[in-house]
């Protein structure tokens, strides 16, 4: 049984497992406020796992795994519920990888991380009104925010989808099939 595991285990598979939990950890290291990979293992792992089960338990795991280090708070599933948009948006923005789509995809994925959470603030946090004014405020008061995530974004989905790319003209078993 293990044996047939082990032979199921694809190159493909090592790396970008590898490389989302490499990104995940980056998280431990100081940071800007929301300039973190988040997105980018989660368009990562849509983009490039092939089965839909990997693409949401390998990045979600290594995302687990990180916040049991940085730690809780009474939000987080509403971030894991983006998180897990996110990889949707991977897995039908990114079946084909290019810098376009791979800037539209970080894009989606800031803006809907922004709009998730900041909605999540609003509708289960104490600190606004739960009217149209307190949403609107909840926005605004996160718009300094939005910058950093976009930024962020942008910036480690170009290192991730760009290593694996440039792996895959160095490495040509990394090219035969996805994860």
């Amino acid at each position: 049984m293990m044996s047939e595991l082990v032979k199921k285990i694809t190159p493909n598979f090592l790396v970008v497992t590898l490389m989302v939990f490499a990104a995940a950890f980056v998280r431990l290291i100081p940071h800007p406020p929301n300039f973190a990979p988040i997105a980018a293992i989660a368009l990562f792992g849509g983009a490039y796992f092939n089965k839909k089960s990997l693409a949401f338990a390998v990045p979600l795991s290594a995302m687990f795994l990180t916040d049991a280090i940085i730690g809780f708070h009474s939000g987080m599933w509403i971030v894991y519920l983006s998180f897990a948009l996110i990889v949707v948006i991977g897995m039908l923005m990114l079946k084909k990888v290019n810098v376009k789509n791979v800037v539209l995809a970080s894009v989606t994925a800031s803006i809907s991380f922004f709009f998730i959470t900041n909605f999540g603030v609003w509708a289960f946090g104490t600190m606004y009104p739960k009217n149209i004014a307190g949403l609107i405020e909840c926005y605004i008061a996160a718009i300094p925010f939005i910058q950093n995530t976009l930024i962020g974004d942008l910036f480690f989905s170009g290192i991730m989808f760009g290593v694996f790319e440039f792996a895959k003209t160095k490495i040509p078993v990394l090219s035969e099939a996805k994860a």
